[in-house]
């Protein structure tokens, strides 16, 4: 599997980096515009994302931004539904409001943080999303 990390906060970055690695190679970007650059490029070469794992709250372009812009990139491609990237957006924003905003602009899961890894194991049924 390929990974997207999109995530400013250091100790955060770090952890996800380790916790995600696990399942496949995972690239890292700290700003939101980053990673819509990032996701670009992965489309350009032929090897597109898997899973992008997106924060909200970040500098120059926020988690939300940056899935508009991602799936704006899979429109533009022609990509179709059921083949976009699974985006799961991970924050300390979990009201309601927040939620379906997200859901909204077409993220697959909503998860807040700190992350609860267990819920991501292969095991649970979340994680049969991704």
């Amino acid at each position: 599997m390929k990974i997207l990390l999109a995530e400013d906060d250091y100790l955060t970055r770090k952890a996800m980096d380790s916790f995600l690695s696990k399942y496949g190679e995972c690239d890292v970007t700290v700003d939101g515009m980053e990673a819509v650059d990032a996701f670009m490029l992965a489309l350009e070469e032929g090897e597109p994302y898997d899973l992008v794992c997106l924060d909200i709250m970040m500098p120059v372009m926020d988690g939300y931004q940056a899935l508009v812009g991602i799936r704006n990139l899979e429109k533009e491609r022609n990509i179709p539904a059921d083949k976009a990237v699974k985006v799961i957006m991970a924050t300390a924003l979990n009201d309601e409001k927040n939620v379906k905003m997200a859901f909204d602009l077409g993220c697959t899961i909503y998860s807040g943080k700190p992350i609860d890894k267990e819920r991501f194991e292969p095991t649970n049924n979340l994680f049969k999303y991704i």
